[in-house]
């Protein structure tokens, strides 16, 4: 669906000197797919991001969507190209002057919609994002989320291939964000849009993503199924984000203080669903306190994370047998002391 080539943005800092923005991006997004870029401020993500719909022109490279290459367009070629790649923003970008119907139906006017169609369509979509109620509200009597559905309203209305979100939750709380990620996958589901989202949270890729690239300086580190990528993260800035986003640090004294083995554990799919820990307290007779963790569910696949301890006060030699059992039924153990 779409294939990013080789793309490179560079941008003039002056006495005929360039800073390279995006460097050397190859990917491919598929039809129908949920796509995430994720990097901190500066990674270069939003650059890459707007040279899909040739917001930014490349300096090298090209990018094709449906086998045609938008970088080479120009003029009306390049409009008509874009009447099929919807844009939703951080910060919404309506017209604040007209009320919601009316910032809608300025898309389909702009696309040279008949203006017997145009109100049908506006209800229709309206009506998708949960804002048939708000019709002829203006923008500043709408709440953040409120917003972001009339943005997605009006991007999505002239039926788009392909919808483009620029960190589209970053400026909302969490309840909210939560809301709008799960309207986008129901239009993935129900209208088969392509969308590539952008964003610097991973929790935000986990939550609706079925691939992911991260960036860092403008390279993409790593690219792949975003269950494999918070399962094996390869990259070492992967790695810090995702123990970011899983939080499992301990306090310093828990570190110092603790007696016996402490552990850290990788249950990876049906392994997260099996009694492990409890089998090695019966087996082995040991003590088992669980200091940390989570299990979630990434795509219907299980992935946990647990910080255990595990003593035998009279017996040190059944903790390491408990280790080694735990070690061949999970995907990964690390011995934090002990």
């Amino acid at each position: 669906m779409i294939e990013i080539e080789k793309v490179c943005v560079d941008f003039p800092t002056g006495r005929n000197q360039t800073s390279r923005a995006v460097d050397d991006v190859s990917l491919h997004i598929a039809s129908g797919e949920i796509f995430g870029i994720v990097g901190t401020s500066g990674a270069g993500k939003s650059t890459l991001l707007r040279t899909l719909n040739a917001l930014q022109r490349p300096s090298l490279g090209r990018v094709k969507i449906a086998g045609t290459e938008i970088t080479a367009l120009e003029g009306s070629q390049l409009r008509k190209a874009r009447q099929r790649i919807g844009m939703i923003f951080q910060h919404f970008n309506l017209m604040h002057t007209r009320t919601v119907s009316q910032n809608v139906a300025f898309s389909l006017k702009a696309a040279g919609w008949e203006r017997g169609k145009i109100a049908p369509r506006v209800a229709e979509i309206l009506k998708l994002v949960g804002l048939d109620d708000k019709a002829n509200r203006y923008p500043v009597q709408l709440s953040g989320g409120q917003k972001q559905r009339v943005g997605i309203a009006r991007a999505i209305a002239n039926h788009p291939d392909v919808l483009l979100c620029d960190e589209p939750t970053s400026a909302l709380d969490l309840e909210t964000s939560a809301t709008i990620l799960a309207l986008l996958k129901q239009i993935n589901q129900q209208l088969g849009i392509t969308i590539v989202l952008i964003t610097h949270e991973m929790n935000v890729i986990k939550s609706i993503c079925d691939r992911v690239a991260v960036m860092s300086g403008g390279k993409v580190v790593e690219a792949g199924e975003v269950f494999d990528i918070f399962a094996h993260p390869q990259h070492a800035f992967t790695q810090q984000l995702v123990s970011h986003t899983l939080n499992l640090t301990l306090p310093e004294r828990l570190q110092q203080h603790l007696h016996g083995s402490l552990l850290k554990i990788l249950f990876i799919g049906d392994s997260a669903e099996q009694p492990v820990l409890s089998d090695v307290a019966v087996k082995f007779g040991v003590a088992v306190n669980i200091l940390h963790g989570k299990i979630e569910y990434i795509g219907e696949k299980a992935l946990g994370v647990l910080v255990v301890q595990l003593t035998a006060p009279h017996n040190p030699s059944a903790v390491d047998a408990a280790v080694e059992h735990i070690r061949a039924r999970t995907a990964q153990v690390e011995v934090i002391n002990g």
